[in-house]
């Protein structure tokens, strides 16, 4: 699974792009069987009035499984595969840097709302992949937070989510 491309200065060592569209393909079909098999559960044939809820939405869950496996089918046994490696490990390591982060903000902002969750996340994010110092990270996720705070909660009267436990509650909003 681990090809070595040598194309370059230094070999590189990673996942090759066909396994990746593969995975990308089935991930598609697996959707498509998905919206297909909710749209049948709705009525996705034809009634008395016209299309049944689940009409349209029955032939594109259909459309996605045709895509995905033959997509799939290419990526795996065409004649043309993409043997070039995707992504290296150096590669991986930065995309999750990024990606692990945003996943926790995600579940932050479920607990703790989107004002805390989103201070927080920038400030780490400052600190920690910016390099900056803890006090300006702190000082602008806060700042930043308590800008959006008083544009959609006081001047717009919009509120926004605030979590399952609502730290804000003190605030009155």
């Amino acid at each position: 699974m681990e090809p070595i491309d040598t194309s370059g200065s230094q070999p590189r060592r990673g996942v090759p792009t066909h396994v990746v569209e593969a995975v990308v393909a089935f991930v598609v079909l697996i959707m498509g069987v998905v919206v297909a098999q909710g749209s049948w559960k709705l009525g996705s044939g034809w009634t008395t009035d016209g299309p049944g809820a689940g009409y349209f939405p029955f032939y594109i869950g259909l459309i996605l499984c045709i895509a995905g496996a033959g997509t799939m089918y290419q990526a795996l046994f065409g004649k043309k595969k993409n043997t070039a490696i995707f992504v290296d490990s150096e590669q991986l390591r930065r995309v999750l840097s990024m990606l692990v982060p945003a996943l926790v903000y995600v579940l932050a902002v479920q607990l703790l709302g989107l004002y805390i969750a989103s201070a927080v996340y920038i400030a780490l994010f400052m600190v920690v992949l910016g390099k900056y110092s803890p006090l300006r990270g702190v000082s602008v996720g806060v700042l930043a937070m308590a800008l959006f705070f008083l544009m959609f909660e006081v001047w717009f009267k919009v509120p926004l989510f605030k979590g399952m436990f609502d730290p804000l509650r003190f605030l009155g909003y």
